[in-house]
């Protein structure tokens, strides 16, 4: 069947491929500057006029960075964080879910209001403070998985991503002399992927850029987070008061380097990981957003 061809039609598809390469190089554009920034020389930066190419290159912002001694080991925790964390929560979330999207569960409906409750009224900083240290999960790893594990948003997304699965597909199960988890975890889960995909993305994310936990609940030096020696850094970076050496950081060199220059290459360095993983789950992301958004 041929197409036909018309004025009317051919000026949208140019005035739609136009906007969208202009919303693009938008979006794409604020990471090249920071690339680009990250990239020059300090002292040359602030000088401005650094769009999409640095001016002088150098990677003397990326070497007094990676100088702290504890930037290695910080990263090592932080993806273990990330994947512990992201794992677990998921689990959580995923079980919690499927309980609340089934109609003979009798508590349903109230659970579902006190989950959006959540979303809009906490305790506060200094009840949730007293909450972490009686529970004995300072200076601890587990505080920085026990805490997130259950989100009341992620659980809502997922629960109503399961209550549009069509009702035969469990019915059948039942029929089968399937449990509840043999349900969940053979028959639901491998049809919910765009779910599953849109929540572990939701929740990597926030465990890798993590730091307010480490900051509050975590003095002790060997479970630092990559985030959290990060902005120490930054900090000193901004303070100016050649702290460095303190921090297994070269002093000289962070007089040599400005706020400006440090903050765009932290920002690529956490940037970079999420990258690399996100362009395998788009498709799904999308598709767990579009079927699992939040009904009233």
């Amino acid at each position: 069947m041929r197409v036909q061809w018309t004025w009317g039609g051919a000026a949208f598809q140019i005035a739609n491929c136009a906007l969208l390469a202009l919303l693009g190089a938008g979006t794409l554009y604020p990471f090249l500057n920071l690339l680009a920034i990250s990239l020059n020389d300090s002292m040359d930066t602030v000088r401005g006029g650094i769009y999409l190419l640095p001016r002088e290159f150098t990677l003397d912002n990326y070497k007094l960075i990676f100088q702290n001694q504890r930037l290695f080991s910080a990263t090592g925790l932080s993806v273990a964080r990330t994947l512990l964390g992201t794992t677990a929560a998921l689990i959580a979330t995923t079980m919690v879910a499927y309980a609340l999207s089934r109609r003979e569960f009798m508590l349903r409906k109230l659970l579902n209001t006190v989950l959006v409750i959540s979303m809009y009224v906490n305790g506060g900083l200094i009840p949730y403070y007293i909450l972490i240290k009686q529970l004995g999960l300072t200076n601890t790893f587990l505080v920085y998985l026990l805490p997130g594990l259950l989100g009341a948003f992620n659980v809502l997304i997922m629960r109503s991503f399961f209550d549009e699965l069509p009702p035969g597909l469990i019915e059948s199960a039942k029929l089968d002399g399937a449990n509840e988890f043999t349900t969940l975890f053979r028959v639901v889960l491998p049809v919910s992927l765009p779910v599953l995909a849109t929540i572990t993305l939701f929740l990597s994310v926030g465990h890798w850029n993590a730091w307010l936990d480490n900051y509050l609940f975590n003095t002790d030096e060997s479970l630092t987070l990559l985030q959290y020696e990060l902005m120490k850094i930054l900090m000193q970076s901004t303070d100016q008061i050649g702290a460095g050496a303190g921090n297994n950081v070269d002093a000289e060199m962070m007089r040599m380097t400005t706020p400006q220059s440090i903050r765009a290459t932290m920002t690529i360095i956490v940037t970079i990981p999420i990258l690399f993983v996100y362009p395998f789950m788009q498709n799904y992301f999308i598709k767990g957003m579009t079927l699992g958004a939040v009904k009233g």
